[in-house]
């Protein structure tokens, strides 16, 4: 399956989905690493294997053996967004003390490059939901010099993305009930 059926296997309720997935991932303010990253993390996060499936074949020339990079930070934040959300919608201040204990040296070590990381962490934050790391990865990524258009595209990818993961479940679920 290629992004050509996936978005023909939307369902008509879906169409403004449709409509803006091949623009969406065209990012202007991406480049084009960032973007395929950006999508195959939040396919990830998703977790629609049709679509993670498309992703990895679509952005597999562009992201060749970093892939694998990619799919580990949306590993890793998926943990990372579950502890800090819930943290966060706790407003427990005890446990906001307290050290994690989680290992993370994907995001504490990682290879490549740090910019293009902090966009696939923060779009996978933002499919996850996790507002405490959304506004943690928005601050790392302005002080690597990110512009907000840049913010904006990898959301609009991540918004996407997530419908779209969405929509496709509920077809199926409806083709099978």
């Amino acid at each position: 399956m290629d992004i050509t059926a996936i978005k023909q296997a939307l369902p008509e309720s879906a169409k403004d989905l449709r409509l803006n997935f091949d623009r969406v991932l065209q990012a202007e303010h991406l480049t084009a690493r960032q973007a395929a990253g950006t999508f195959l993390a939040c396919a990830f996060a998703a977790r629609n294997g049709e679509l993670l499936s498309v992703a990895r074949t679509a952005t597999a020339e562009v992201l060749g053996s970093d892939a694998a990079e990619v799919e580990k930070v949306a590993a890793t934040m998926g943990m990372n967004n579950v502890y800090y959300r819930s943290i966060h919608l706790l407003e427990n201040a005890a446990l906001g003390q307290m050290p994690a204990k989680l290992r993370m040296q994907s995001l504490a070590h990682p290879e490549g490059d740090r910019l293009d990381r902090e966009l696939w962490a923060f779009a996978v934050s933002a499919v996850n939901g996790c507002g405490k790391c959304l506004k943690a990865h928005e601050h790392t990524l302005k002080q690597e010099g990110a512009r907000d258009e840049a913010l904006q595209d990898s959301l609009r990818i991540a918004s996407v993305v997530a419908a779209s993961a969405a929509a496709l479940d509920a077809a199926s679920f409806a083709k099978s009930a």
